[in-house]
């Protein structure tokens, strides 16, 4: 055979291959998207993670299957001596699929595993400033999103104490954020927001309430959104998306127009999953 003849041989078979993988992996999706769900894993979201039993029943179904879907893409590992459990794999994969519900996603394609540690974990930092003068450092985290495809979670920040869980903070909910902040290369706290999204509207709403954020945590003042998002803009799209599912009545109220931008990204209505009904008191799943 020719080697001109074999080079294009190669490239229509590479393609072809190009082709058919997509089809194949949505046929895979598809059949594990409508596998039985285990009954001690709908319990335990039940019992465990609060915000479950107020998702309407459309969406709680949407959402089974995506946890299904990306429990067989992702791997788990435990650090620090922790061993791995179904609850963990569930509980946060469950967190994770509440970022991606009705549209089209591909699982958080760049994402290959998940890393947990037991409690808060110690990363060391480096810093080289403008002089010249190298800075090391090491610091507690609780959990941290990688460009590389992994996510680093706390264990013990995924079910805090009773105590805790009115901080509107999430950490799976922040880190999974970032990951779709990062999915188009760039973590600057806007993701891909879609075909026909207004860029120029997301910059304007997000870029206001991170400055005005930033002016608060300045004088010192109480804040909805976690401090932290003042950082950077990342950081604050990713806190703001934990205010967003945590605590969405007092975000609507106080943000509502940050609400309503994060409500068309997301295309879920937390406000309205306070008891499963909508205002007429007639069972709602819609957005």
């Amino acid at each position: 055979m020719e080697p001109l003849t074999a080079l294009l041989l190669v490239a229509v078979l590479s393609a072809t291959v190009l082709l058919v993988r997509p089809a194949l992996r949505a046929r895979r999706r598809e059949r594990l998207r409508s596998a039985p769900f285990p009954t001690e894993w709908e319990r335990m979201l039940i019992e465990r993670l609060r915000l479950y039993p107020r998702i309407p029943d459309r969406i709680r179904q949407e959402l089974r299957g995506h946890i299904l879907i990306f429990l067989a893409e992702k791997r788990f590992f435990g650090c620090g001596g922790l061993e791995i459990t179904d609850a963990m794999r569930v509980l946060i994969a469950a967190q994770a699929c509440l970022l991606i519900l009705n549209r089209k996603t591909d699982y958080y394609r760049k994402l290959r595993s998940i890393l947990v540690y037991p409690s808060a974990f110690i990363v060391n930092r480096d810093l080289v400033d403008e002089a010249g003068v190298h800075t090391s450092w090491r610091e507690p985290r609780i959990g941290e999103s990688w460009e590389v495809g992994r996510v680093i979670i706390s264990w013990d920040e995924v079910e805090p104490d009773e105590r805790d869980r009115d901080r509107g903070e999430n950490v799976v909910l922040h880190e999974f954020a970032h990951q779709l902040d990062e999915e188009d290369g760039i973590a600057n706290g806007t993701p891909v927001l879609g075909a026909g999204a207004r860029y120029d509207v997301w910059a304007q709403v997000l870029g206001a309430e991170y400055r005005a954020l930033r002016e608060k945590v300045t004088r010192g003042e109480a804040t909805l959104i976690d401090p932290y998002g003042a950082e950077d803009a990342g950081e604050f799209f990713a806190s703001a998306t934990e205010c967003f599912f945590e605590r969405p009545g007092p975000l609507c109220k106080q943000h509502p127009t940050l609400y309503a931008t994060l409500r068309d990204y997301y295309r879920v209505d937390p406000a309205a999953w306070h008891d499963g009904t909508n205002e007429s008191g007639s069972r709602t799943d819609t957005i």
